[in-house]
């Protein structure tokens, strides 16, 4: 295979609504460009994306796929992604390697709620786009319709590069109004023949090419000052107009065709190959330290790793982007991370599922490798002496949580190996085991989402899993004042055990001094405190523990297993079991017993004393609140807010964006199990959201009481 540098080369992403006919399109466009001599079908399940056994079973997109084309003497490095929210991880990876945006739209439906979703990522990652309005061969399908919903619904200015003829079932020509010219195809491989533009058509393709050509006149100064002095321009001209407009992502040209019937597929990968921008027009990487490199082919080299991936036969693929440089097979490099050397042993260009072996890829292009050590997504791959790492993909934030269990006991390892493995190849999947629920935690986008890793670990690693709700990370703290003390003592024939503790507990409040005088059940006590310890809590909140010993009621050297002891119970709270927080701890008076006291009897002694104390001190359960922002149309508003409100969701503030309404509201993590659903439900999946933890604010009375009944319950049982 020929050596392309980066001025040869376009990385394009194909993204669009589930059901858009993305695998499709891909697939002609590699059968345009000679990597295979017959297109598959989703039918079939013999196509070069969408190899996998559940994506067959789902007849749709659940990962991204790499494949290749040459074109015009040019290489095209497509991602063909998912169109389905949950999956949105594969979206974001593949924005940061792809230079351009082909969304693809279903004719039948228009602007559907997925496109809407995914033209937001795409403004988000400042990723410029062009429309293919796909599947004009079907019997529904509607190009008015279709245009009219993406003009109203795209933040950026719209304009025709080609219109359908006769779109429906007998679709088979559309004019070109770039090139002025009618292209008529025959049978269902691309085979296109040049007709004259209908005399009843000459009209119209005249007033599109005229606001093509003011389109393209808009994004330069010189293109403008020529189109008045000549009234018209060049193709080449239009065409350096749109490329600038396409780099700003101020228009968005539109394309049709059918991707089933490869028609008018050559003709957008001609535009692509000829306006879009590439690794060189594109904007350069960033390091983490903010320095732009810039792809040249000479000079050191470097690579960034955006996916891994799993296959039965040949273990785990690393994808990459060669950021500068030349990679050439046999190459060392640096992992920029931990300083690793990882070998590149083989180099290849995926399509599918087949891998061509290639000797070298240049700055700007993309490929696999197989049988790297220990680097991951996200890592950085260069020559010795090149220190700097190139900024990582900020994969959105997770929306659902559940909790997950081996069926079998004796598989609980091998589960937790499964899951990180799981995490390596979707880092939108984040795995927790939490040592105060008790549990594993799996983090995803959606219920779907889990659930194919579900149908994974079930039939890829054969283990059975069952999920269900996962427990709530509360925490205890007090609102009064309250004292109490206790002896331990226990005499078991030798030395015995003897601690005697008393201690005064309020809540702490930042900025509040030490104590000197409280006044608890009728008596007042004074404190002279000789010294104190602050305790940052990994759960969150402090303690403040006091030492007001006086006249050596209890040694120093008790001290530690005082607090020792007040922390183990702080652990496992008096309540509900969960993290206690935010307390001050005054311990004012003991006794010790001259050879029966040891740091075991005052750390006994010191927890029940402290659980006594919290039980009068006007205890509070403390629930986790995330702000969540929803994105929703303003048609569907008023069902989500209604929902929201019965989630006991407090709404902050509410922004207009055309066509659709971002709610604000602080609710409880309690009332957010499986909203994604929910959500999707109520909006017909027009709607997304974001959580993120704020803080922890009291829970209402009567919950508390549910809780507290719960725990008293479970306590039964075990």
């Amino acid at each position: 295979m020929k050596k392309y540098l980066p001025n040869e080369i376009k990385n394009v992403v194909l993204l669009g609504s589930s059901g858009s006919g993305k695998t499709i399109l891909a697939e002609a466009m590699a059968f345009e460009g000679k990597v295979i001599d017959r297109r598959g079908t989703i039918e079939n399940d013999n196509t070069l994306s969408d190899y996998s056994e559940i994506e067959h079973i789902y007849k749709r997109s659940i990962y991204p796929t790499q494949l290749f084309a040459e074109f015009n003497n040019l290489k095209l490095n497509i991602i063909d992604t998912p169109g389905s929210d949950d999956f949105c991880g594969g979206l974001f990876s593949a924005f940061k390697v792809a230079d351009l945006g082909v969304m693809v739209i279903n004719a039948q439906n228009g602007f559907e709620a997925g496109t809407e979703i995914q033209a937001r990522y795409a403004r988000k990652h400042s990723k410029p786009i062009i429309v293919f309005i796909n599947q004009l061969d079907h019997e529904k399908a509607n190009w008015e319709a279709s245009l009219d919903s993406l003009r109203h619904n795209s933040q950026v200015k719209t304009v025709l590069v080609q219109y359908p003829l006769n779109p429906g079932p007998q679709f088979d020509s559309f004019i070109d109004v770039l090139l002025m010219k009618c292209f008529k195809f025959t049978g269902d491989n691309g085979e296109r023949t040049e007709i004259p533009i209908p005399e009843s058509e000459l009209e119209r393709a005249k007033e599109l090419q005229n606001e093509l050509i003011e389109a393209a006149a808009e994004n330069d100064e010189s293109l403008m000052e020529l189109y008045f002095e000549k009234g018209n321009l060049s193709e080449d001209e239009i065409r350096s107009g749109l490329r600038l407009g396409i780099a700003k992502r101020d228009l968005i040209p539109v394309f049709c065709g059918s991707g089933r019937k490869d028609i008018g597929v050559k003709r957008l990968m001609e535009f692509i190959t000829r306006v879009a921008p590439g690794p060189i027009e594109a904007p350069n990487f960033k390091t983490t330290d903010g320095e732009e490199i810039a792809p040249k082919t000479d000079g050191p080299t470097a690579i960034f790793i955006y996916k891994t991936a799993m296959e039965p036969h040949l273990g785990e693929i690393s994808f990459f982007r060669v950021i500068t440089g030349t990679l050439t097979e046999g190459m060392e490099l640096t992992n920029t991370k931990n300083g690793n050397k990882e070998k590149i042993s083989q180099i290849f260009l995926p399509a599918g599922k087949n891998r061509i072996k290639v000797p070298e890829l240049c700055a700007g292009d993309i490929g696999c490798t197989v049988k790297l050590k220990a680097a991951r997504t996200n890592q950085t791959l260069a020559t010795a002496g090149i220190n700097w790492s190139i900024e990582p993909i900020k994969f959105p934030e997770h929306r659902y949580r559940t909790a997950v269990k081996a069926v079998k006991t004796a598989e609980e390892e091998k589960l937790g190996e499964a899951l990180n493995k799981a995490h390596f190849e979707d880092p939108t999947i984040v795995v927790e085991y939490s040592k105060e629920l008790k549990q594993t935690i799996i983090y995803g986008q959606g219920e779907h989402h889990l659930n194919i890793l579900k149908w994974q670990l079930n039939n890829n690693a054969k283990i059975e899993i069952e999920y269900f709700a996962p427990k709530i990370p509360y925490r205890e703290t007090i609102t009064k004042v309250a004292a109490a003390d206790y002896r331990h003592k226990k005499q078991s024939g030798g030395a015995g055990q003897f601690g005697e503790v008393h201690i005064v507990i309020e809540p702490y409040i930042e900025g509040t001094p030490a104590p000197t005088k409280y006044k608890v059940e009728g008596r007042e006590i004074t404190l002279n405190v000789k010294g104190s310890e602050t305790v940052d809590l990994d759960w969150g909140g402090k303690l403040i523990f006091y030492n007001s010993i006086v006249g050596g009621a209890i040694d120093a050297r008790f001290f530690p297993a005082v607090l020792k002891g007040i922390m183990e119970k702080m652990e496992e709270g008096p309540l509900t079991g969960s993290y206690a927080r935010d307390i001050k701890v005054t311990l004012y008076d003991g006794k010790m017993h001259p050879v029966d006291s040891n740091e075991i009897s005052f750390k006994l002694a010191a927890r029940n004393a402290f659980k006594e104390a919290f039980r009068k001190a006007g205890p509070k359960i403390m629930e986790p609140i995330y702000q969540v922002e929803v994105l929703v149309p303003s048609d569907r508003m008023g069902d989500v807010m209604s929902d929201l409100q019965n989630r006991r969701a407090i709404i902050e503030g509410m922004t207009s964006e055309k066509g659709f309404e971002l709610l604000t509201a602080r609710v409880p993590l309690a009332e957010l199990y499986r909203y994604s659903t929910t959500l999707s439900s109520l909006s017909n999946g027009r709607a997304s959201y974001t959580m993120k933890f704020l803080d922890y604010e009291q829970v209402p009375s009567d919950v508390q009481e549910k809780l507290l009944k719960a725990y008293v319950d479970s306590d039964k049982d075990e």
